[in-house]
């Protein structure tokens, strides 16, 4: 029985590369300056009684760099989507031109770059947290094969597997992070 124990190191994998990708779409949110369709993906508008992503509500587009148009398309809820951009924290100021919500994005200042890495930093650790959380899972998958009979060769070949997986994982996030605090400091 303890030389069937096989570690399930692709199911291992695809939890951690569901922290990099949970990641990559808090990165994504981030202003950096430049306008972006993705930097509205967490904005949500009560529409029709229930909480919807603006995506669903009109179409958002990007005519020019520092310009972001959300095209509503209905009439009834202009108002809501304008107050859902006001409320999400984002820093924009939403102009109404009939059922065109036009966002201009401004030019980031030093001191708010300098808070955009931080949340960015803070994004990297949660998905540390994550991956370490999905290594501790597979570590006590090993401990109880070890006690259920499991050679210390083969406890010893699972563990660095493991612990290789992981250190990939978060080098992975620390790149990540780097690239995004680089592209958030860019003027």
């Amino acid at each position: 029985m303890a030389d069937e124990f096989e570690l399930d190191t692709d199911d291992l994998k695809r939890r951690m590369d569901g922290a990099m990708a949970n990641l990559r779409t808090e990165f994504a949110s981030l202003r950096t300056g430049r306008a972006s369709a993705s930097m509205l993906e967490p904005v949500q508008v009560d529409a029709y009684g229930s909480m919807t992503p603006i995506n669903q509500v009109g179409t958002v587009n990007v005519p020019e760099p520092r310009m972001v148009t959300i095209n509503v398309w209905d009439k009834g809820l202009v108002g809501k989507v304008e107050k859902a951009i006001r409320e999400s924290g984002l820093g924009i100021n939403p102009q109404l031109n009939g059922t065109i919500i036009m966002l201009p994005i401004p030019e980031l200042n030093e001191e708010r770059r300098r808070e955009l890495t931080k949340v960015a930093g803070q994004y990297a650790e949660h998905a540390r947290v994550s991956i370490r959380n999905v290594r501790r899972d597979g570590m006590d998958q090993i401990k109880k094969a070890k006690a259920d009979g499991m050679s210390e060769d083969d406890q010893k070949f699972w563990e660095s597997e493991v612990q290789d997986l992981t250190d990939a994982m978060i080098k992975a996030v620390d790149d990540a992070l780097e690239n995004k605090q680089a592209e958030i400091m860019q003027v």
